[in-house]
């Protein structure tokens, strides 16, 4: 599965929203500051993400972005493949390699590809935000004596 730039900014922005407080919305110029996305591009995805179901928008002063259901039932795999233009459930055609069928390879990176998709497939961004968390967590340092 090859990930692009549009993929890469699709999931930061997402993990941006698992972060917040539930029910609030984010500014999109909030997001961009955050994850260092160029905010017109960062508009185009979530307008995308919208149309997709996964986040949600409200208009307004107090507007801006929400996950549109809980960060545990929002799959990685499934927000790539949308991101992507893979809308099919199923994983899209394999690109022929350059040296056609008799590449000694080919049967390898079916499988690593099989194996990155059942990775990404079984992970949600509540996944994801309980590991990061963990992870800084792990290394705050602890001044009691």
């Amino acid at each position: 599965m090859n990930i692009s730039v549009k993929g890469q900014y699709a999931l930061h922005a997402l993990i941006d929203l698992a972060v917040q407080k539930p029910g609030e919305p984010v500014k999109i110029a909030d997001i961009a500051r955050r994850q260092k996305i160029p905010q017109k591009f960062l508009e185009l995805i979530l307008a995308s993400l919208k149309q997709g179901g996964y986040v949600i928008s409200r208009r307004g002063a107090e507007g801006g972005y929400l996950l549109a259901r809980p960060a545990d039932s929002l799959i990685v795999g499934d927000v790539l493949r949308f991101v992507e233009g893979q809308h099919r459930a199923t994983r899209p055609e394999r690109k022929r390699s350059r040296r056609g069928t008799d590449d000694p390879f080919a049967d390898l990176w079916e499988r690593v590809d099989d194996a990155v998709s059942e990775i990404l497939d079984k992970t949600s961004f509540g996944d994801i935000l309980r590991g990061w968390t963990e992870k800084q967590n792990k290394y705050v340092m602890n001044w009691e004596i």
